[in-house]
C-alpha cells in the first residue's frame, strides 16, 4: 500500500469546475504552479455531472456551446499550466504552516500551498436517492448522464420533474430505444418551454406516478436491470421495460469541511472583498461560492473573478510582482 501523497504548489485550487479550470490556466500564465482537488471523479464540476449535453448560451465568445465541449476546452486551456489533478478526493483540513498553508485531503494526502483558491461552486452535492431502486445503483440506476452513447439502444426511464430530467429525456430520445419520463406530481419544476418541447416531440410523460420497484431480467430480480414497476395515484400498476433508470430527483449541497476553515460563510457562500480574498490570509474564493454585494452567479462572472483572484495571489506570494501582468496576446 502506497503512502499518502504530498505535493508542494504555489496555488491549490479547490474545485474543478469551469472557474477552477480557468483559474489553473491563469495561474500558469502568471508562472504559478497549481494543483486542483475535487470530490468528483472528473473535471468540470456541475457541468460535467449534471448537464454535459445542455447548450449554454451566456459564455462570452460562444453563441452556443455544449456543456461537455466547454469543459473540454477549459481542460485543454488549463493544460498549458500542467496542473496536478487530485480528483475523487476532498480537501479536509486547512492549517497555517511555516511555508504557507497546509491542506490535508480525505485520503491522508497533504498539499503545501502558498495560497488556496476556493472555486467550489455550490459545494459538494449529493443526489437525492430513489428509495425503491437504490440496490440497483451502478447496475442500471444512475443519477447523471455524463455520456449519452452508453445508453444507446436502451429503454430508458427518467424519474423527476425538473429541468435536468427534461434535459435527459430530450438528449436521450434520438439514441435510446425508448425514453419515458415519470413524475410523482402533476406539476413540474422545469421551465414550461422545455416541458412543451418534450410533449411536442411525443415523449411519453407519466404524471402522478411513482416508482415502486426495479427488477432484473431473471426470476427473483437478479441479473441485468430489465423492468420498472410503477403505481399511479389512483392505484393502477404499470410495468415499463428499462435497462437504464435516471433518477433526476435533485440534490443536496454543502461546503463540507470548508465551513470549518475560519471563513465568513453564509448560505453556502464565502464572503470576499474586491481582491477575492476571504477572511483568512492567503485564502481566496471565486465563482458561485464567492459572495459580495451585487454578485451575479454566471460562469462568465467566475472567469473574471478567477483572473482577479490569481493576479492578487501572485502579488501576495511575491510583493515585487505586478498586479496586472499584461495581456496574454503580448506574450
Amino acid at each position: 500500500m502506497s503512502s499518502p501523497e504530498t505535493l508542494s504548489v504555489d496555488v491549490l485550487i479547490v474545485g474543478a469546475g469551469p472557474t477552477g479550470l480557468y483559474a489553473a490556466y491563469y495561474a500558469g500564465f502568471r508562472g504559478l504552479s497549481t494543483a486542483i482537488v475535487d470530490s468528483l471523479p472528473e473535471a468540470g464540476g456541475q457541468v460535467t455531472a449534471m448537464y454535459p449535453e445542455k447548450m449554454i448560451y451566456d459564455v462570452a465568445g460562444f453563441p452556443a456551446v455544449r456543456g461537455r465541449d466547454l469543459v473540454k476546452g477549459l481542460v485543454e486551456q488549463a493544460g498549458h499550466a500542467n496542473p496536478a489533478y487530485l480528483l475523487g478526493r476532498k480537501a479536509d483540513t486547512l492549517d497555517t504552516a511555516d511555508d504557507g498553508l497546509r491542506v490535508t485531503l480525505d485520503d491522508g494526502g497533504v498539499v503545501h500551498a502558498g495560497a488556496v483558491l476556493i472555486t467550489a461552486g455550490i459545494g459538494e452535492f449529493t443526489p437525492r436517492p430513489l428509495p425503491a431502486g437504490q440496490d440497483w445503483l451502478g447496475r442500471g440506476l444512475v443519477h447523471f448522464v455524463p455520456a449519452l452513447d452508453v445508453h444507446a439502444g436502451k429503454d430508458v426511464v427518467v424519474v423527476g420533474g425538473g429541468d435536468s430530467a427534461f434535459d435527459w429525456v430530450l438528449a436521450l430520445r434520438p439514441i435510446a430505444a425508448s425514453v419515458t419520463l415519470v413524475h410523482r406530481r402533476a406539476k413540474f419544476r422545469a421551465a414550461e418551454s422545455i416541458v412543451a418541447q418534450a410533449r411536442d416531440e411525443g415523449i411519453p410523460i407519466l404524471t402522478d406516478t411513482e416508482v415502486t420497484a426495479l427488477r432484473g431480467d431473471e426470476p427473483g430480480g437478479s441479473g441485468e436491470l430489465a423492468y420498472v414497476d410503477l403505481q399511479t395515484r389512483d392505484g393502477r400498476e404499470l410495468t415499463l421495460p428499462a435497462q437504464t433508470v435516471v433518477a433526476a430527483l435533485g440534490f443536496t449541497a454543502d461546503l463540507g469541511p470548508i465551513e470549518t476553515w475560519g471563513l465568513e460563510v453564509e448560505r453556502r457562500s464565502i464572503r470576499v472583498d474586491t481582491t477575492m480574498a476571504t477572511a483568512r490570509e492567503r485564502v481566496y474564493a471565486a465563482g458561485d461560492v464567492a459572495a459580495y454585494p451585487g454578485k451575479v452567479k454566471l460562469i462568465a462572472t467566475g472567469f473574471g473573478e478567477a483572473a482577479t483572484a490569481v493576479n492578487n495571489i501572485a502579488v501576495a506570494l511575491d510583493p515585487a510582482a505586478r498586479l496586472f501582468p499584461g495581456h496574454s496576446s503580448d506574450a
